[in-house]
């Protein structure tokens, strides 16, 4: 397919850094949004932008050419205690882009979002409900994932839990529940690539508002083919 161009924020996280990896492999042209002195961290192939993520201000000049935007800043190892820090950064962050990818003409923004509901992460889950809310609100087209765990290195207790949602999945009294938290044993981000395919008689999204959403657990996350 067509190379895309493609910025993303959150770049040397845990996702972005096999995100981008796997983004250059296949051809894609990637910047990535750093703060100044975290260049290196970055894989190679990906050209640094420098700025602060919890400050559109400092980058929204330089998000063109930009095809797709992704969203990936949050607050690591999220938890209730973290309600303000969720507030200081998730909500700025979630914001500040959506905002400065609409000024840009940004095609398609992809959300890193959180499964819901999660009534012990109240805060958490309002806050990115509020971005969602925008990003739909924004008109442009986009893709929401919602996953409730990212598997990978270091993160692979769930695992244990897979016969378990077998099972739940299968009994009708416990298949929603199963369903809305299930668990996907290989995610693949698709939405950039797909995008391409974006046309007025639909595509990817039959209208601007239209979303997909992604729940579960994200695994294998250095296949993602976004």
């Amino acid at each position: 397919m067509k190379p895309l161009s493609v910025f993303l924020t959150g770049g040397t996280g845990y996702i972005g850094r096999p995100l981008i990896r796997e983004l250059v492999a296949r051809g894609h042209s990637v910047r990535a949004l750093v703060r100044t002195g975290s260049e290196k961290k970055l894989p190679a192939g990906c050209e640094p932008i420098l700025g602060n993520a919890l400050d559109a201000s400092s980058y929204a000049d330089r998000v063109t050419p930009c095809y797709t935007f992704v969203q990936l800043v949050g607050v690591s190892h999220p938890s209730p205690t973290k309600a303000a820090e969720f507030q200081a950064i998730d909500r700025a962050a979630g914001l500040g882009s959506i905002e400065a990818a609409q000024k840009a003409g940004v095609q398609h923004f992809v959300y890193l979002s959180v499964a819901q509901p999660a009534p012990i992460m109240k805060s958490y889950t309002a806050v990115r409900a509020e971005c969602e809310a925008a990003l739909l609100a924004s008109g442009m087209n986009n893709t929401i994932v919602r996953p409730w765990y990212v598997l990978g290195p270091g993160h692979r207790w769930p695992y244990a839990l897979f016969p378990a949602y077998w099972l739940c999945e299968r009994i009708p009294y416990t298949r929603e529940g199963a369903g809305r938290l299930g668990l996907v044993t290989r995610a693949v981000f698709r939405p950039v690539e797909r995008a391409s395919n974006i046309s007025s008689k639909g595509g990817l999204t039959r209208t601007r508002r239209d979303t997909a959403h992604t729940p579960g657990m994200l695994t294998s996350f250095s296949r993602f083919s976004v």
